[in-house]
């Protein structure tokens, strides 16, 4: 009889051993499932959103990048409050206190924004990628200077070939444009200093909200919410007022589709990467980020037709390697 039970009972441990390896299986391709949905959505979103707005300011002859990134902005504000409202996400309320902690981040943000559009208006898509990586040089001496970061000989010796790709990638560009690089240029500076004095602010700001938080769709709401006061007196400094009122795009439907699809994709982006580092981590995203240029890349020669030469296409395709030799050599460092 004791023979009988204790049988009994291996065949119910065996049975539960295998039911806890199936749930632990199931799980494992849940998560790898959801972190391949979160990784293409990030990099669809991400990409769909620089190629609109080449498409919008180029294809369009849209001359008003200020207006386009206001509306933009205003459509993220619209969807982000609804959202709040409804309960699906939360998100802290905007006191003075908040607003004039954040303000000075969200003036660099504002500008870093406004020199995209003018840039990617002159500048082909693969070489406001490849001019991009100017960023991480800055940031880089940035946080050695301001935050007494030391980096290694490996993440030097990738940042010293992206810039060696954007000078041969600029010689070499068939549709070279001064005014263009020269707003990209500015875009670096202003995007490593939104980087850099995004970490402190953040710690001051989250001492004056009431939660003692500020999640990500908080971030979203307050930059797009102060930008758009700002923009709105940038679009009378810039004088982009008699053209919005000559241009006959405003009155194409399809136009007023395509803006508004670009405001969309811009909160996508901002929601598909918090899922994408929520599911994998920062390592996995700045790799994935960096892999993310080859095809944007590729896909802004190929749609617009942007004439190029074998010595400006070795100089873009050497530009994105570097990148990704640089999120690599990060991933050590952080290792």
């Amino acid at each position: 009889m004791n023979n009988v039970g204790e049988n009994e009972t291996d065949v119910e441990i065996g049975r539960f051993d295998k039911d806890k390896e199936r749930i632990l299986k199931n799980n494992r391709v849940k998560i790898n499932n959801q972190a391949l949905l979160s990784g293409l959505a990030y990099c669809l979103s991400s990409c769909s959103m620089i190629l609109v707005n080449k498409y919008v300011l180029s294809s369009y002859d849209f001359s008003a990048g200020i207006s386009l990134m206001l509306y933009q902005n205003f459509v993220s504000v619209l969807i982000v409050s609804s959202l709040s409202v409804l309960g699906v996400i939360s998100t802290e309320p905007l006191t003075w206190r908040l607003i004039k902690v954040w303000l000075p981040v969200n003036f660099i943000f504002v500008g870093m924004l406004v020199t995209s559009m003018f840039s990617l208006r002159y500048i082909n898509v693969a070489m406001v990628t490849v001019l991009k990586n100017f960023t991480n040089v800055i940031t880089a001496v940035g946080e050695m200077y301001l935050f007494n970061k030391h980096h290694d000989n490996r993440v030097w010796a990738s940042l010293f070939l992206m810039i060696i790709s954007a000078i041969s990638g600029g010689i070499t560009d068939l549709a070279f444009n001064v005014v263009g690089y020269t707003w990209q240029l500015i875009n670096c500076f202003l995007t490593a200093s939104y980087s850099l004095t995004l970490r402190r602010v953040m710690d001051t700001a989250k001492q004056v909200t009431k939660s003692g938080n500020l999640n990500e769709f908080s971030m979203v709401l307050l930059n797009n919410t102060l930008s758009l006061p700002l923009g709105l007196v940038l679009i009378f400094v810039f004088n982009e007022v008699d053209y919005l009122y000559s241009t006959p795009l405003l009155r194409m439907p399809t136009f007023w589709l395509v803006m508004t699809f670009s405001g969309f994709l811009g909160l996508a982006i901002s929601f598909s990467s918090m899922w994408f580092l929520h599911q994998t981590g920062a390592t996995t995203y700045s790799l994935v980020g960096s892999l993310n240029k080859i095809p944007l890349s590729v896909a802004g020669i190929v749609l617009f037709h942007v004439p190029t030469s074998l010595e400006n296409s070795a100089s873009i395709l050497f530009g994105l390697v570097a990148g990704v030799f640089f999120a690599r050599a990060k991933i050590k460092e952080r290792t």
